[in-house]
C-alpha cells in the first residue's frame, strides 16, 4: 500500500497528545477540566422551538452557500456589529463551523506559485492547528512567526525579510488570540493591512472570539481594511456561534470577504461543502439577530475575569486576559507542570508546547499552560485556586 507524504510528519494532534500523557495516570483529586475550549454556558433557550418548527427542513437538501435568511442576518449583524455592508450574496458564505472555512479557504485562493516561487503561508506561533494542515494541504511553505510577551502576544509579520514577504499568499492571524487573549488594535490590522497591500498578500482573520471582551469590542480587519479602502478581497474574515452563543455543536459559522474571495469558495464548497440543515439554519439565523444572550454571556466572562484576577493575581508573570476565555500561564515546564497537576489534584489543563511549532531549537509556548475558563463559575473558581496552590505555592 502506498500513502501520501504530506502529512507524515504532523505532530500528534494536541488532545490525543495530552491524552496519552495523562491517562495512564490516576487523577490526584476531583477531576476539573480546563482544556478544551468548549463553551459551558447555556445557549438561548428558545433555539429548540425554532429547530422544532421548521423540522420539516430536514426533508430538503440544504443550499450549500446558507439559506436567504442565514446569510441576510449574517450581514445585519456585521453593520450593527462593525458598520460594514455586505451583500448577502457576494459577500457572505455559510460554514460547518469556522474551522471548516479556515482550511477550505486556503484550498480555494492560495495560489500555486508566488512571484515564481513557492507560496508561504504566515501563521501565528501558538496557532490553531488548522491553519499548519491548510498550509500542508495547498503545498505552501508555512512559516511560524513567534507571538510572546515581547510582541504583546500578537506575530510581528512586518519585521520577516522581504524574501519571505515576496512569496507569501496568506497570513493567518487570531484576535482575540488563542491561547493568550491579546487583542489587535486598529493600529496593529492597519500595519498588517498595508502590509499585505505592499506585498500583495491575503489575510485570513479568525474572529471567532471576538464577542467575549472586557469592556471594549475588539475592533474588526474587515472593519479597518474598509476605512482603508484596501483591496476588497484583501482580508477574509472568519466567525461562528460555538462561543459568542454556547453554541459549538451547532456548527454555524460563516466566512465574509471580497466578492472574487466569496465566488471561489462557493465553487469549491458546491463541491466539497457540508451544509448545515436547514432546521439548524433557522436558528442561527435567529441566534445571529439576538444580541441580548450575548450580552448575558458576556457578563458571565467578565465574573470569571474578577474571579481569575483574585486568585492569580500575585502570580509572578500572570496577564488578565483582554479578551476570549482561556488563561496563558507562565510555568516553568508546561508539560510537566500538567502533569504534576493532574497527578496531584485531578485539574486538568494543556501544555502551551502542545499549541505551538519548534522553529530554531525554541517553542515559544513550552513555558506555558494554557487553561480554559469554561466550567461552571465555582467550579472553575475551584480549579484555579487549587492550580495556584499545587503549581505557584
Amino acid at each position: 500500500m502506498v500513502f501520501p507524504e504530506r502529512f507524515s510528519n504532523l505532530p500528534a494532534y494536541a488532545f490525543p497528545r495530552l491524552r496519552a500523557l495523562l491517562d495512564v495516570h490516576a487523577p490526584g483529586g476531583d477531576v476539573v477540566h480546563m482544556t478544551i475550549g468548549e463553551p459551558k454556558h447555556a445557549f438561548p433557550p428558545w433555539i429548540l422551538d425554532v429547530i422544532a418548527e421548521n423540522a420539516a427542513g430536514f426533508n430538503n437538501y440544504p443550499p450549500n452557500e446558507g439559506s436567504d435568511a442565514l446569510r441576510g442576518a449574517i450581514c445585519d449583524w456585521l453593520d450593527r456589529r462593525y458598520g460594514i455592508a455586505m451583500d448577502p450574496d457576494e459577500n457572505v458564505m455559510t460554514l460547518n463551523g469556522t474551522r471548516e472555512g479556515l482550511y477550505n479557504a486556503a484550498m480555494a485562493l492560495c495560489p500555486e506559485q508566488k512571484n515564481g516561487a513557492q507560496p508561504v503561508i504566515l501563521s501565528p506561533n501558538p496557532f490553531y492547528q488548522v491553519y499548519l494542515v491548510a498550509a500542508l494541504s495547498v503545498g505552501a511553505e508555512p512559516v511560524f512567526v513567534a507571538a510572546t510577551e515581547a510582541t504583546g502576544h500578537l506575530p510581528d509579520y512586518a519585521g520577516l525579510p522581504a524574501e519571505i514577504l515576496n512569496r507569501t499568499a496568506i497570513a493567518y492571524i487570531c484576535s482575540p488570540a488563542n491561547p493568550q487573549g491579546a487583542v489587535a488594535d486598529r493600529a496593529y490590522w492597519k500595519e498588517l493591512i498595508g502590509l499585505a497591500e505592499q506585498y500583495d498578500f491575503k489575510i485570513f482573520a479568525d474572529e471567532c472570539y471576538s464577542e467575549i471582551y472586557r469592556d471594549t469590542p475588539p475592533v474588526g480587519a474587515l472593519q479597518v481594511a474598509q476605512e482603508m479602502g484596501a483591496d476588497p478581497d484583501r482580508v477574509v474574515i472568519f466567525h461562528s456561534l460555538s462561543k459568542r452563543s454556547n453554541l459549538p455543536g451547532l456548527r454555524s459559522g460563516f466566512v465574509a470577504g471580497g466578492p472574487e474571495s466569496i465566488r471561489r469558495a462557493k465553487q469549491l464548497r458546491s463541491y466539497a461543502g457540508t451544509p448545515l440543515p436547514l432546521p439548524l439554519q433557522a436558528a442561527a439565523a435567529q441566534v445571529w439577530a439576538d444580541e441580548d444572550h450575548v450580552v448575558e454571556n458576556r457578563a458571565l466572562y467578565a465574573e470569571k475575569y474578577t474571579i481569575a484576577d483574585e486568585v492569580l493575581g500575585d502570580v509572578p508573570g500572570y496577564h488578565s486576559p483582554e479578551a476570549g476565555f482561556f488563561l496563558w500561564l507562565p510555568v516553568e515546564d508546561g508539560e510537566v507542570a500538567t502533569l504534576k497537576l493532574w497527578r496531584e489534584t485531578g485539574v486538568r489543563v494543556l501544555p502551551g508546547a502542545y499549541l505551538a511549532q519548534t522553529r530554531d531549537g525554541v517553542n515559544p509556548g513550552a513555558g506555558y499552560i494554557r487553561v480554559a475558563m469554561v466550567a461552571p463559575k465555582n467550579e472553575m473558581q475551584r480549579g484555579l485556586i487549587t492550580l495556584r496552590d499545587c503549581l505557584f505555592r
